[in-house]
This record gives C-alpha cells, sequence and structure tokens, in this order.
C-alpha cells in the first residue's frame, strides 16, 4: 500500500498514463485537433528567428550557439562526422548560418555531442570552458 500525499488517484495516474503514451512512443503530438498543440516559433521572434549564430564577444555566445545546435539535432545518434551533423541540421530546418558554421569545420572531425560540436563551431568561447 502507498502512503502518501498525491494529488490524482490511482485511477485519474492511470488515465494520465494512457493519454500521454502516444505522445511519449511517437515524440510528436498525436491529438486530431490542432488547436491542442503548443504554438511553433513565430517567424518574427527577435532572439530565436533572428541570427542563431552570435558575433564573437557578447556573454553567453557559447550557450546560445549550443541551444540552438541541440534545438536542431534533437536526439541523434552521436558520435557522428561533420558531414553527418550538417545532413541532421538541415533535416531540422536549421538556419543556413548554423549549417555554414557547421560546414566550414574540418572534414575528417568527429563528434560526440553537441557540446563537442559547439566548442568546435565557436572555438573562442570553448577555450574558456
Amino acid at each position: 500500500m502507498q502512503r502518501g500525499s498525491d494529488r490524482v488517484s490511482r485511477r485519474q495516474d492511470d488515465e494520465m498514463k494512457h493519454e500521454l503514451e502516444g505522445l511519449l512512443r511517437s515524440g510528436h503530438p498525436t491529438r486530431t485537433e490542432e488547436w491542442h498543440d503548443p504554438e511553433p516559433v513565430a517567424d518574427d521572434d527577435p532572439e530565436l528567428a533572428s541570427d542563431p549564430m552570435p558575433r564573437p564577444g557578447p556573454e553567453g555566445e557559447f550557450e546560445k550557439v549550443r541551444f540552438e545546435l541541440a534545438r536542431h539535432l534533437g536526439r541523434t545518434q552521436f558520435p557522428a562526422d561533420r558531414d553527418g551533423v550538417v545532413s541532421m541540421l538541415r533535416h531540422g530546418h536549421a538556419p543556413d548560418r548554423l549549417c555554414e558554421a557547421v560546414a566550414a569545420l574540418p572534414g575528417d572531425a568527429v563528434f560526440d555531442n553537441v557540446q563537442a560540436v559547439a566548442v568546435a563551431a565557436v572555438p573562442e568561447a570553448g577555450r574558456s570552458r
């Protein structure tokens, strides 16, 4: 017997698990009504839609690039070579500037994770880590 202060009953808990099962298995919303799904990023959103590759100098540059890479790569297979990462970014509809920055990396480079790609793409910020 479980003792505790649950906010929902076992029945409600099972029902909630059942509702989320499709989302967890597929990795994307499974509702037929579009209005239930969260809205995508707006094209005119200045933080995300404009210039994902920041200019050298300002604080947070490395984190911003790493965030954009992780957002477009998602849960991909690593280790990956440069061409594999570029194709994954293009498949994820990443901005051209981000794809070009990764494409400019050495061709024989193999990356273990998103962190390694970000360090290679922004070498000034990666050295301070």
